[in-house]
């Protein structure tokens, strides 16, 4: 192969990380399967947790979103939530990832908080709520980009599988106890439309918000 890349050890991680989880990526299995020695990664990782720290920058590598004083901030804001979702689901090892790192060492994460908070001030919230806000809603995408993501490690086949093995279980779980989710094993086990997941998630991110800053203004 030609000269090893910071770029291409990073995304062979992330198809690792995203077909067999994060336990999976290592220097060695990566050495492995980029056909080179461990020492040659050690160039641009010196261990696995700055490794890690790399796939996590290249998840969010190239979003960018202008801040635009003549839109509003909430258009702005859920554009954000919404693009940084959109973004993340292409990688189901993408919560894992950022989970595991400290955010402050990731340059393209820590934009698009700035560019956050520069948009809760602008509605009205003083600093420390701007900080909770973002907080809150920076997690929130992470985790919605994370939901409902199962189906992807498997064919559809598996998935199949796995969703009726789960219905299962919910439905034999103690209705005396459980009636709700007995009752609603099936809706509970549905994939459903992933559009109106994430547009739903993101309506709940932001509603709060929303109606918070309308307060404010009253």
């Amino acid at each position: 192969m030609g000269k090893l890349t910071r770029e291409a050890v990073v995304e062979r991680a992330l198809e690792i990380g995203d077909a067999e989880g994060l336990q999976a990526v290592t220097i060695r299995r990566l050495a492995q399967e980029l056909g080179v020695t461990p020492m040659a990664l050690y160039w641009h990782f010196k261990n696995k947790e700055q490794l890690v720290v790399g796939m996590a920058d290249h998840l969010i590598e190239g979003f960018e979103i202008t801040p635009d004083g003549s839109r509003p901030w909430r258009e702005q804001l859920r554009e954000l939530v919404g693009r940084l979702v959109r973004m993340l689901r292409r990688h189901p090892c993408a919560e894992a990832v950022l989970e595991e790192v400290d955010k402050m060492e990731v340059p393209a994460f820590l934009r698009v908080w700035d560019t956050a908070l520069g948009l809760t001030l602008r509605a009205g919230f003083g600093a420390r709520e701007s900080c909770l806000i973002t907080r809150y809603i920076l997690q929130g995408a992470i985790a919605l980009a994370g939901g409902s993501v199962e189906h992807r490690r498997c064919g559809p086949e598996g998935h199949a599988e796995h969703v009726r093995l789960k219905r299962v279980r919910f439905q034999s779980l103690p209705p005396d106890t459980y009636p709700n989710i007995v009752r609603m094993a099936v809706p509970l086990t549905e994939r459903g439309d992933a559009e109106l997941y994430d547009t739903f998630g993101v309506d709940l991110l932001l509603s709060g918000i929303e109606s918070m800053a309308a307060r404010l203004d009253g």
